[in-house]
């Protein structure tokens, strides 16, 4: 057995049921993250350089939007979440390094708190997966 699966064996049999309701209010919060990145075009604009639309910009904001909305809405439902945290991952570390910390490490910061904790949050639910009230847990209880 090599060490994912043993980590995947451990996170599946250490699962309290507490953190199945703290695996939805992440996933909520990452959609409202993602409506929210889509419905402010101003800071859209800026992110992809105002009229100066290349390629590698457009992709990331598209990215971004998508992988917050699907895999915020997936994490909560606890489908497939191992793989959404992965997609998550690049966001939040490009988000922490890139953009909140530029503001400064202020206690009024408060997106880069929210992005700490985001980012605390999905690697712990790397480890242990989605947790017996899931999507994941039900297919695999029915997939006989």
């Amino acid at each position: 057995m090599n060490v994912l699966n043993r980590i995947e064996n451990w996170g599946d049999t250490h699962h309290p049921a507490w953190t199945d309701a703290l695996r939805i209010v992440l996933g909520i919060i990452l959609v409202l993250k993602g409506v929210s990145f889509i419905s402010d075009t101003a800071y859209l604009t800026r992110l992809v350089g105002g009229l100066h639309f290349s390629l590698w910009p457009v992709m990331l904001v598209h990215y971004v939007a998508f992988a917050h909305l699907m895999g915020g809405f997936l994490i909560a439902l606890g489908c497939l979440t191992r793989l959404m945290v992965i997609l998550q991952l690049p966001i939040l570390v490009g988000a922490l390094f890139f953009v909140n910390i530029s503001q400064g490490f202020s206690p009024l910061n408060s997106e880069l708190w929210l992005s700490v904790i985001v980012l605390l949050l999905l690697l712990w639910f790397l480890v242990i997966g989605s947790g017996k009230f899931s999507m994941d847990e039900y297919v695999k209880q029915h997939s006989h």
